[in-house]
């Protein structure tokens, strides 16, 4: 097996473990504790279910890790290609994107301090407890569309690399970078026009599928071989 499809494969086996992994923390478990509208029931939830919780926390912290490292091996495969594309795909994918995650982590860990009964919070009403709890998780839904913009970001150089390869098909990278104006669009609709977040949010999430398909052909197919991953053959006796 030649050595671009090595890093190919590899770099498609850490984005498959990305998208098994961070729909835990980023959808089901907000879907499973936050009561939208209601601090009380949310804040219940988060005492009933603190475990699910820091699952979650798991979850965002694992996958953010991996990410690094999918960047780096990304870059690795695409630095032949156009290395200012390559250093750009990991400024986007990692350098900006991943502090801000790790940083959102703390108001996941702030509500289940704020619901946890600890003694030093007896000073505070219980409904003030629980609408601080719910203050922090919606601050963390923002965290992550502030964080979401570079997602989408990333995904512009990372489809202008996979075009100009000549060793993925091109369609791969133009989908890559439908699915990054997908993320931005519902990133900004999120934060600056929250009446229209929900319905750009619905169209968005099924353009960010084009996404997908890189991950797949990355890990079963690989890539093409450069020429400088041909053997270099013996020349033939005089």
């Amino acid at each position: 097996m030649n050595s671009t499809k090595k890093q190919a494969r590899a770099a498609g086996l850490l984005y498959l473990v990305i998208g098994i992994t961070a729909p835990i923390g980023l959808e089901y478990v907000p879907s499973k504790l936050i009561v939208h509208g209601n601090a009380t029931a949310t804040a219940d939830h988060l005492r009933a279910s603190e475990s699910l919780l820091r699952i979650g926390i798991a979850s965002e912290l694992f996958h953010q890790v991996i990410c690094v490292f999918l960047v780096l091996a990304l870059y690795r495969l695409f630095k032949a290609v156009n290395e200012a594309h390559a250093r750009q795909l990991v400024i986007l994918g990692a350098l900006v994107s991943v502090p801000i995650m790790f940083l959102n982590v703390i108001n996941e860990i702030a509500a289940l301090i704020l619901v946890s009964g600890a003694d030093f919070l007896s000073v505070f009403e219980k409904r003030q407890l629980d609408a601080l709890a719910y203050l922090f998780i919606r601050l963390h839904g923002q965290g992550i569309s502030v964080a979401s913009i570079f997602w989408g970001l990333w995904l512009f150089p990372f489809g202008m690399l996979v075009i100009r390869s000549g060793f993925i098909p091109r369609i791969l990278g133009v989908l890559l970078m439908i699915a990054g104006a997908a993320y931005l669009a519902s990133a900004f609709a999120s934060l600056l026009l929250p009446r229209y977040g929900h319905p750009v949010g619905e169209v968005a999430g099924v353009l960010e599928i084009g996404e997908v398909p890189i991950i797949f052909w990355l890990l079963i197919w690989g890539a093409k071989a450069r020429p400088s991953d041909a053997p270099v053959r013996a020349s033939a006796p005089a």
